[in-house]
Order: structure tokens, then C-alpha cells, then sequence
């Protein structure tokens, strides 16, 4: 059963591998009321992600990672330059087009779970497909194969309350999976749970990956940042480093030397 769609049109990157997202040029400038710059959170992105990775996305307070969450997201907009998202370019899109896009190629996990308190684990997983309209037998259907992926299928009626913190979080996951995403979107999903339990959701998202589902992955976790094919850094809006730890099934000492990109290369 495949974890993501496609729609076949995506050219390919430097090992053959189909690429998923394109950014090129892409800037997001805030500004005050006046019209004046309040800040430049990112100065011209330039990243090409393969179908298939697990891409780590790092930066301190300011370096811009939010913001680029939120734009590979399709949460925003950037101000200049393009995104193509599974062969989409999501930079040009309105709201509806947005919105469109994040129901059916995009699935987020986040740090608090969001999971709907007065709802089953099995109808938290059923809401996003029933915005999309989903016949209630489908979406029973796909909700219940999500849940048993993540080790949850006996635990189809219970609500989040009777679940522990890692258990809420296989369910987050498995909502973020039942639209077939083309693209996994993680903020610190490991943030709220003690280092063994967020060493088991590792190894849920390690599984998705082998797979074949793409994920960016926000983190400040060393020991999350491991489990990880790329390491995207960022600084001052700009795109600092990019390191290919591992392709799968291709070992480190393979791969080329790690690309550290200069400001005046992305300036």
C-alpha cells in the first residue's frame, strides 16, 4: 500500500530519484504597517529534495526554519521565488489553491499532538479526509489501516485522554498519513516525550521512511538529527549548510564531501 501520491511529472535529481520539492529564489519578507521592512526571514532559498528523503531542517532563533516550515508547509507565501510542490508550484496559489494543496499532499505532525479531545483516536484520524468530502465507509476504512500501521489498531476507540504521550503522537502520525501525502511536514515531534518514548516515534518515523514517504523534520535533537538522510541548516534567512549524511542503502563514505554554502553564494 503506498504511504504517498504522485502525480508522475517530477524531474529527476542528481541519483535518479524524483524530485519532490523545488525552491529557487525564494525570499519571505515581513513588513510594518508603513510599508517599511521589519524583517527578511529568508534571503533566497535555493534546495532541491528528492522523493524519498528524510531531511532535517536546523537553525537557532532567527535563522529563519519557522518560516521555511511554513512555506514548504503551503501555510504562507513566500514574497519572491517558486516552490514546486509534486510538479504544483505553490508559491502562485490563492488561499483555496493553499488550502487544497495541504488536504491532499501535506501531512503535519506536531510537538502537542492536536488531537481533538472529544473524539476517538479513529475519528481524529477520519477528520482531515472528512473535509475532503470521503465517503464515512472509506474513511473508516483508510483511518483504521493508518492507525494498525502505527500499532495502534486496538486502540481505535479510545480517546486521547486514555492514551499515553507517545501513544497520542502515533495517532498524530497516523492522521498525518491518511490523506497519502506526497510530503510528511514534522515540528519536534519528539519535543513533549521522555527520550524513550521519543525514541520509539523515531522509529515510527524511521519505518515511514524506509517506506518511501518524504519527511522535513524540524529539531534541535542531536540524536534526532541521526536518524536523518540531510542536514538543512539555516542562518540569518540563508541557506548555511547542506549535508548528506546517508542515502538509503548507501553508506556516508560513498557520498561526496558536505556542501557548505557560502552568503555570497545565495546572496
Amino acid at each position: 500500500m503506498p504511504l504517498h501520491s504522485s502525480n508522475g511529472n517530477g524531474r529527476a535529481g542528481a541519483d535518479g530519484r524524483e524530485l519532490i520539492a523545488t525552491l529557487s529564489g525564494l525570499t519571505k519578507t515581513y513588513y510594518k504597517p508603513d510599508g517599511s521592512v521589519l524583517v527578511e526571514a529568508l534571503r533566497g532559498i535555493d534546495l532541491e529534495v528528492q522523493r524519498g528523503e528524510y531531511v532535517a531542517i536546523m537553525g537557532s532563533s532567527g535563522s529563519g526554519k519557522s518560516t521555511l516550515m511554513n512555506l514548504l508547509g503551503a501555510l504562507d507565501r513566500p514574497t519572491s521565488g517558486r516552490y514546486v510542490l509534486d510538479g504544483e508550484n505553490v508559491a502562485e496559489l490563492d488561499d483555496l489553491g493553499l488550502s487544497t494543496i495541504r488536504g491532499r499532499k501535506i501531512g503535519f505532525v506536531f510537538q502537542a499532538f492536536n488531537l481533538i479531545p472529544a473524539l476517538t483516536i479513529l475519528e481524529n484520524v477520519e477528520v482531515p479526509l472528512f473535509y475532503q468530502g470521503i465517503h464515512p465507509h472509506e474513511r473508516h476504512r483508510r483511518s483504521k489501516e493508518k492507525l494498525e500501521l502505527v500499532g495502534l489498531g486496538d486502540r481505535l476507540n479510545h480517546r486521547p485522554s486514555e492514551l499515553s504521550g507517545g501513544q497520542q503522537q502515533r495517532a498524530a502520525i497516523a492522521r498525518a498519513l491518511v490523506n497519502e501525502p506526497a510530503i510528511i511536514m514534522a515540528d519536534e515531534p519528539t519535543g513533549n516525550l521522555d527520550s524513550k518514548t521519543g525514541e520509539a516515534i523515531l522509529d515510527v518515523m524511521q519505518n515511514l521512511h524506509e517506506r518511501g514517504l518524504t519527511i522535513f523534520l524540524v529539531t534541535h535533537d542531536d540524536k534526532v538529527v541521526s536518524r536523518c538522510e540531510r542536514i538543512v541548516r539555516l542562518r540569518d534567512g540563508r541557506l548555511d549548510s547542506d549535508e548528506v549524511l546517508r542515502r538509503t542503502g548507501i553508506l556516508r563514505d560513498q557520498l561526496p564531501a558536505t556542501r557548505s554554502i557560502e552568503p555570497a553564494a545565495v546572496s
